[in-house]
């Protein structure tokens, strides 16, 4: 069996408690343990416990965001042990890319990350696809382990004893029903929006250059108009095909709203994504329910939340032509 060891910054924990639901398979057939510090017990000194287990353990999951990358413990002492250790074939790291940020060059920029090519997991249209490409990784990784290490544990006193508070802990029955749900803020729901807006705003400027880029005859025009707004339009031999405004908080007093109008006196939208939370993280949902949505709960990431509107914006472009 192989052990695995979660490497993360706290700021980062709703999304590695989701990871390790997606492990549960792996744990159920025996293949991984998971161990993470939330799991040091009371009385237990907390960096011996860390230490411990970024010294043995097979597997080492690198949660990579922004806050990781700032910590100086995750960067500065687990990751470079860790990196150590890899190099050294004594272990197996894996760099999980949550959150959009500057990786590629880390010492683990080098590494293969997962979700596939690296895209981070917060921007899939549905994270559980991307947790589930984590998930095959990590299985794959398990096959790819030493099989004498196990024997090689077993000979060595000082290992045994250095694993004994651990492995005692792990071996006293406990109930699986340990999740306690997530209390969100007023401000963790402020910043999820805005940086959601901001994504969006980004996901329209780079389709329409694409669109335009692959599509002789189409011309795109983005313009952010402020902070809180931006104009998208898309024009066929020089004719206005697609156009729309998203804004920021001008409904409702909050939400991501969607108009087919560009101009600026039209006050009204055709749709508006809202920031919920369920027991374990944030998402967003748009205030009418489409079939995909009914397929991922209603539950929408950044770039759900981007397709979704790019898809109703392009819409007109992808009519059947009429003869």
């Amino acid at each position: 069996m192989a052990s695995l060891f979660f490497s993360y910054c706290h700021a980062d924990e709703v999304l590695r408690d989701q990871l390790e639901k997606h492990l549960a398979v792996l744990k159920h057939q025996g293949i991984i343990t998971a161990w993470h510090d939330r799991r040091i017990g009371a009385g237990q000194e907390i960096n011996y416990q860390i230490d411990q287990h970024i010294e043995t353990d097979d597997i080492i999951l690198l949660l990579v965001s922004a806050d990781f990358l700032a910590s100086n413990y995750c960067y500065n002492i687990e990751m470079k042990r860790a990196m150590q250790r890899h190099e050294a074939g004594e272990a197996i790291v894996i760099p999980v890319i949550l959150r959009p940020c500057d990786w590629h060059e880390a010492p683990f920029g080098k590494l293969l990350g997962v979700p596939t090519d690296g895209k981070p997991i917060i921007t899939w249209p549905n994270i559980d696809s991307a947790f589930l490409e984590v998930v095959k990784a990590v299985r794959e990784a398990t096959k790819r382990l030493p099989q004498s290490r196990d024997k090689a544990e077993a000979k060595s006193p000082m290992l045994v004893a250095a694993a004994w508070p651990t492995a005692q802990a792990s071996s006293l029955p406990r109930s699986s029903n340990l999740r306690v749900t997530k209390r969100f803020t007023d401000q963790d729901k402020d910043r999820f929006l805005h940086d959601g807006f901001d994504f969006v705003a980004k996901f329209f400027e780079g389709s329409l250059e694409e669109l335009q880029k692959r599509n002789p005859g189409i011309t795109g025009a983005f313009r952010r108009i402020d902070a809180n707004q931006f104009t998208a339009v898309a024009y066929q031999d020089g004719k206005t095909v697609c156009q729309c405004k998203i804004t920021l908080g001008a409904y409702f007093g909050s939400g991501i709203a969607y108009s087919r109008s560009t101009e600026s006196y039209n006050n009204s939208f055709n749709e508006n994504m809202t920031v919920e939370a369920d027991e374990q993280s944030l998402y967003l949902k748009c205030l009418s329910v489409s079939s995909r949505d009914q397929n991922d709960n209603g539950k929408l990431s950044f770039e759900g939340g981007a397709e979704r509107y790019w898809a109703t914006f392009i819409e007109p472009l992808q009519r059947p032509a009429r003869y």
